[in-house]
């Protein structure tokens, strides 16, 4: 029997941008087990809602992740308006899907990047992040920020687009449409990606759902769930189709998140073609009285906000459970059997959040 040694993972990696920490058990180089640890980041930001009031806390909401900032403000919003019978005005409802599509685009290239740069092939991170350079011009544009962009509120949206602002976005998807092909290619048919990725932490449809998996690291081993089918927001006006692949190894993640690049560029302008005219937001009066459970498709997969009101102007509870909190048994599953070497790489296919997930 091959010694058993037990060598610790993070939190710091030059590979990993996030701070998780992992103990694997190892037999010579191959990893028999990972014991994970988070709780590096406490930043306490559910206990927030005793402090700010129901409004104020979307701005809370927004800074629980970087990346996802739009859909957690979105998320949070629709959980409070569902509680409180509020009506969001239609245009309102696609201007947030707007929004919410280009994070998705967003954080795949930035994904994307990260997964280039783990595997030392610099120049594609480079063209990975030239072309996200484009979405966070959209976002400057329409928002005023590129990162944070504070245009949700309860009862809809802050901020309008004008006609020329939605003909720069979809201008911009059609040209993003067909810069990523060459990127795609690289991708999906490069000696070097393939012999990274291919084979790699390959886990089968029945594990990914008892592990809890949810995003692309659910569809790539089959299972065709997104929360989109839902219908919040615009997206029962949208033709949302799950991407999905069979193999359930690493090349099939990368695989779902490029296709899926394309089908958000061609559902952000199919929402610009169908946005209608109206309001973008509706007073509120009152306080939230009750409690509502809100699913969304974050880019990283299925995010579930609970709110809990009480009849004042403060939550009695705000709970989130993030993409990467699920990600993270199944991500403890794929990585027995494999090599020290490969971890990092199998890390970032989950495209973890640590932040996100230390709430």
């Amino acid at each position: 029997m091959a010694k058993r040694s037990v060598v610790p993972f993070g939190p710091q990696h030059p590979v990993l941008p996030e701070p998780i920490h992992l103990d694997l058990v190892l037999e010579d180089e191959t990893v028999v087990e990972a014991i994970p640890s988070i709780g590096f980041v406490h930043r306490g930001l559910e206990k927030l809602v005793e402090k700010k009031d129901f409004k104020q806390y979307v701005y809370i909401a927004e800074r629980i992740c970087g990346i996802c900032s739009c859909g957690h403000g979105m998320g949070y919003c629709e959980s409070i308006e569902h509680m409180m019978g509020i009506e969001v005005p239609r245009r309102a409802q696609y201007l947030r899907t707007i929004w919410q599509e280009m994070s998705r685009m967003h954080s795949h290239l930035l994904w994307l990047g990260l997964l280039a740069d783990a595997m030392g092939f610099e120049s594609l991170f480079m063209e990975a992040w030239r072309l996200r350079e484009k979405i966070l011009d959209m976002f400057d544009l329409t928002t005023g920020g590129r990162i944070i962009f504070s245009v949700n509120c309860v009862g809809g949206c802050l901020k309008d687009m004008d006609s020329a602002m939605l003909k720069a976005i979809s201008d911009t998807m059609e040209t993003l449409y067909e810069d990523m092909r060459p990127m795609a290619k690289t991708f999906l048919n490069d000696f070097t990606v393939q012999s990274r990725l291919k084979g790699l932490g390959v886990m089968d449809r029945q594990t990914a759902l008892m592990t809890g998996a949810v995003g692309p690291m659910l569809r790539a081993s089959g299972e065709p769930y997104d929360a989109r089918l839902l219908g919040y927001a615009a997206y029962n006006d949208l033709d949302v189709q799950p991407v999905t692949e069979t193999d359930g190894d690493s090349y099939a993640r990368c695989k779902v998140r490029i296709k899926e690049l394309f089908q958000t560029a061609n559902l952000i302008r199919e929402a610009i073609s169908k946005i209608p005219e109206g309001d973008i937001a509706v007073p509120v009066k009152g306080n939230p009285d009750g409690e509502y459970f809100m699913r969304i498709e974050q880019p990283r997969g299925e995010a579930i906000y609970y709110t809990k009101g009480n009849g004042t102007k403060n939550l009695d509870r705000f709970r989130l459970r993030t993409p990467t909190t699920s990600n993270i048994p199944p991500m403890v599953e794929m990585l027995k059997g494999c090599q020290l070497a490969d971890v990092p790489i199998l890390i970032l296919t989950i495209d973890p959040c640590i932040s996100c997930t230390e709430r």
